[in-house]
């Protein structure tokens, strides 16, 4: 567990970020944990999410996807303003299809809790408005996009104001411990 602020996180905010991740599927934490070190470079996720050749190329092609990341974060439209929607959200709209092809995150949550690692907090006002796109594309089973969009409250899709704090939480993989070795 990391953080990426300069001033020590809120325990409270920090608790609570570790109990949202929790209560993701055990695949959609593997998921995270892996777009974070492809998105970040943190390890070699061949290496460590790699359990065979599908996924193999699947880390691939996220990475692949991924090179946009810091294009996009230095995109994020300050405003609403009308101007900048096409290339950031037609840029983060392909980018929520591709993880949300993946079938590991599996709701608004998730995708959310992923986003704002990626990006930043700026992105949070856009997040509805790619999550619905993406989840509403053809490539997904109709029942998955009808599972998808039911997943966004609409407290979430209508907010009238997003926080600007960024996440305190990254999660990473940890090292499984061998319990005979270390007693």
């Amino acid at each position: 567990m990391t953080t990426r602020t300069s001033q020590p996180a809120g325990g409270a905010l920090l608790i609570s970020e570790m109990k949202e991740f929790a209560s993701f599927p055990k695949a959609t934490q593997r998921y995270i944990r892996r777009s974070l070190d492809v998105a970040y470079g943190r390890s070699d996720p061949t290496v460590i999410w790699a359990r065979d050749d599908v996924e193999v190329a699947a880390i691939a092609a996220q990475a692949r996807f991924y090179k946009q990341v810091d294009h996009l974060r230095m995109q994020i439209p300050d405003d609403s303003g009308l101007d900048m929607i096409e290339p950031f959200l037609g840029m983060l709209v392909t980018l929520a299809a591709f993880d949300l092809g993946q079938d590991r995150l599996q709701n608004f949550a998730s995708f959310r809790f992923l986003y704002e690692r990626l990006l930043g907090a700026g992105v949070r006002p856009w997040l509805p408005a790619a999550f619905c796109a993406a989840a509403a594309l053809p490539h997904l089973h109709p029942d998955r996009r009808r599972t998808l969009l039911q997943s966004i409250s609409e407290n979430a899709a209508t907010a009238p104001g997003w926080s600007t704090r960024e996440p305190v939480f990254w999660p990473e993989w940890v090292e499984k411990v061998d319990v005979a070795a270390a007693a």
